[in-house]
């Protein structure tokens, strides 16, 4: 996809100071990060800041240099990320009007509740997308719901004259964050099979495949192939992470809440394949060309898969029950052999050690 036009809409000058809402969480973030680095390249002079939450400044230093700045959201009604104090919100409100943004961008959902506050913060120009009927900001695009993620905000820089030949999802490695990988693993016992990591957390229940599953397909991949185990996830999701440990053959190292993003993105790099739920484990494996197998419930894989479908294979629990029944549900009743098998795929593609016969494989010199 290559887009781009000549000039900014409406006669737009050239933006010093450019605002983007994306008060969200790490996948929703990293799949905004391809509109971000075509914004960046579009106005290499301009300080973007971004509009997130508290969590953002976490991942700042891992998409440098497409945001200058974060501004923390003090909470808007509608919102359900940051809880709602009319005070605090209003002096926030009138932070950002003397701030002065020449632009200030919506990327954050159909614009229902957010265009009101991307218009409030004052810009001379605004540009989002939005339903039918919304008149609010400068400038907008409709909201289309059959759209993927990253090129729904790739085609809004679009209109900006941004080229987006790029849909690459970014996240970059420090050499600390390898090295505090590095030797996290060497904590791994011996073993010459694939290294498979599991992250079985979400903030969504409905995306979470039950724990029991995901241990029932680690089993049969160190029966198959030898694999050794590593589990991820954030200090809050230690209980699936345990229930996952206590019904391996093998013990696994977990990782759970050991982790800040950087390093965890590091772990990712160093395994052969991730097996997880579609949540921001998902989209760091893609931004790091990790192979992985990713399990769909409620979550529609147009919306939110990774573009790449050579090295991101997707289950869709919802479209194996035949699209029936409830979608919320789909998920918790996936079966472990669909997985598994996407699993043996996958690791026979892009891991040369496995055998299609399963449990033959040869030792990699090469460890961390």
């Amino acid at each position: 996809m290559s887009i781009s036009v000549a000039r900014l809409p409406l006669g737009w000058p050239e933006p010093r100071r450019i605002a983007v809402l994306r008060a969200l969480f790490l996948g929703d973030l990293l799949l905004a990060t391809p509109a971000l680095r075509a914004l960046r390249q579009r106005f290499p002079s301009a300080e973007i800041t971004l509009i997130g939450l508290p969590w953002t400044a976490a991942l700042l230093p891992h998409i440098a240099p497409c945001v200058d700045r974060l501004v923390v959201l003090a909470g808007y009604p509608g919102l359900p990320e940051v809880p709602v104090d009319p005070a605090r919100t209003q002096a926030w409100l009138a932070e950002q009007r003397a701030y002065g943004y020449d632009l200030a961008l919506q990327m954050h959902g159909d614009g229902t509740v957010t265009n009101g506050l991307v218009a409030a913060l004052g810009a001379r120009r605004t540009l989002g997308l939005a339903r039918p009927g919304d008149a609010r900001l400068t400038h907008h695009l409709p909201y289309r719901d059959a759209q993927h993620e990253a090129r729904r905000w790739l085609e809004l820089v679009a209109e900006l004259g941004a080229s987006i030949d790029d849909s690459e999802l970014l996240f970059r490695l420090r050499p600390a964050d390898r090295d505090a990988a590095r030797a996290l693993l060497a904590r791994l016992p011996e073993g010459c099979g694939p290294l498979i990591a599991l992250h079985p957390g979400a903030k969504d229940p409905a995306r979470r495949w039950p724990p029991e599953r995901f241990a029932a397909v680690a089993n049969a991949l160190i029966e198959h192939v030898d694999a050794r185990v590593v589990l991820t996830g954030s200090v809050h999701e230690r209980d699936l992470t345990a229930a996952i440990q206590c019904r391996l053959q093998r013990p696994a190292l977990d990782l759970a809440g050991q982790t800040e993003l950087g390093v965890f993105g590091a772990v990712l790099a160093l395994v052969d394949l991730l097996l997880t739920n579609d949540t921001g484990a998902s989209h760091l494996a893609a931004a790091l060309h990790v192979p992985s197998v990713v399990l769909f419930g409620p979550t529609r894989p147009l919306h939110f898969a990774p573009l790449d479908r050579r090295r991101h294979r997707v289950v869709d629990a919802w479209a194996l029950a035949g699209s029936q029944g409830d979608p919320a549900q789909a998920l918790q009743q996936l079966a472990p052999a669909p997985v598994l098998a996407a699993c043996l795929e996958h690791l026979q593609r892009h891991v040369r050690s496995v055998s299609a016969l399963g449990g033959s494989h040869a030792c990699n010199a090469s460890t961390f």
